[in-house]
C-alpha cells in the first residue's frame, strides 16, 4: 500500500518521487517478498465460535487488558499534556487501537463467510461486539492520525506509525492466533529481515520525499556539497602571522592579546 500510495500520487497528482522514494519503494516490495516467504501458516479459524474461543483465552485477555490501560493512560493523561510536543504520544494511541481493528476484521470476515454460507450469524453476539469495536477503533485512530498530521511532518509521521502499527499488529497475531509456535529459526529470522528492510524502504520513501535526487543530478549533488569550516583559536593565528613574510626580519613584531 505505501509502494502503490507514492507510484500514484507521482502519476495523478504530481507529486515528485526521486530516487530515495523509488529506492524505498524497491525496497519495501523486497521486505514484503521475503516475509511472504518465511511468513507462518495461517490458522485455520472457520467459525464465530472458533473466534470466540480465541478471544476468550487468558493470554489474549491480559494482552488486551495492558493495550487498553495503555491506550486509556495515553488518551487521558499523556495526550492532554505532551500530545502537541511529542509525536510518539498521539502515534500510539493510533497503532494500539490498530490491534483491536485487526482483530475486528478477522472475526467480521469470519461472519461475512458464513452469512453467505446461511449460518445465523446475526443472531451471535459476537458479530455484533467485533462491528461496535471495529466502528470505535477506526474511528479513534483517524482523530488521532489527522491530530498527527495537523502538527508534525507528514514525512516523520507516516513512517513512524507504520513502524508501529505493524509491530502491534504482528504482535497480536502471534498471540491471538499463535501463528508462530510451528515456525523454524531460518523463517523466524526471514521475516524479521524482511520487516526490517520494509521500515528502511518506508524510512527513504518518505524520509527524503522534498529532496531533488535523480541519478541525472546525482554528480552534481555529490559536488555541491561544501566543506566543514575549521575554527582555528589564537594560537594557530599567531603562529601563522609569525611565521608569514609579511613583516620583516629586521623589525619587531608585536602581538596583543584581549581576555
Amino acid at each position: 500500500s505505501v509502494s502503490c500510495s507514492a507510484i500514484l500520487s507521482s502519476y495523478l497528482l504530481g507529486e515528485r518521487l526521486n530516487l530515495l522514494g523509488k529506492l524505498g519503494c524497491l525496497l519495501s516490495l523486497v521486505g514484503s517478498t521475503v516475509m511472504v516467504i518465511h511468513a507462518p501458516e495461517d490458522e485455520e479459524v472457520t467459525t464465530l465460535e472458533e473466534m470466540t474461543s480465541k478471544l476468550k483465552e487468558p493470554g489474549f485477555l491480559a494482552y488486551a487488558a495492558i493495550l487498553l490501560a495503555l491506550c486509556f493512560l495515553l488518551i487521558f493523561c499523556l495526550a492532554p499534556r505532551y500530545g502537541q510536543s511529542n509525536i510518539l504520544i498521539y502515534l500510539t494511541i493510533c497503532s494500539v487501537i490498530g490491534a483491536f481493528s485487526v482483530s475486528s476484521v478477522k472475526g467480521l470476515g469470519i461472519a461475512i463467510k458464513g452469512f453467505f454460507a446461511g449460518q445465523p450469524v446475526l443472531q451471535h453476539p459476537l458479530t455484533w461486539i467485533l462491528v461496535i469495536t471495529l466502528v470505535a477503533s477506526i474511528t479513534t485512530q483517524i482523530n488521532y492520525l489527522n491530530k498527527s498530521l495537523d502538527i508534525f511532518n507528514t514525512s516523520l509521521v507516516f513512517p513512524i506509525y507504520y513502524v508501529l502499527f505493524t509491530t502491534i499488529v504482528i504482535t497480536t497475531s502471534i498471540i491471538l492466533f499463535k501463528e508462530w509456535v510451528t515456525m523454524t529459526v531460518v523463517d523466524i529470522i526471514g521475516t524479521v529481515c524482511g520487516f526490517l528492510t520494509i521500515i528502511l524502504g518506508v524510512f527513504l520513501l518518505h524520509a527524503f520525499k522534498d529532496m531533488d535526487v535523480s541519478l541525472g543530478n546525482l554528480p552534481q549533488v555529490l559536488q555541491n556539497e561544501q566543506p566543514v569550516p575549521v575554527t582555528r583559536d589564537d594560537k594557530n593565528i599567531l603562529i601563522e602571522v609569525d611565521n608569514s613574510s609579511i613583516a620583516p626580519e629586521d623589525k619587531p613584531k608585536v602581538f596583543m592579546l584581549y581576555t
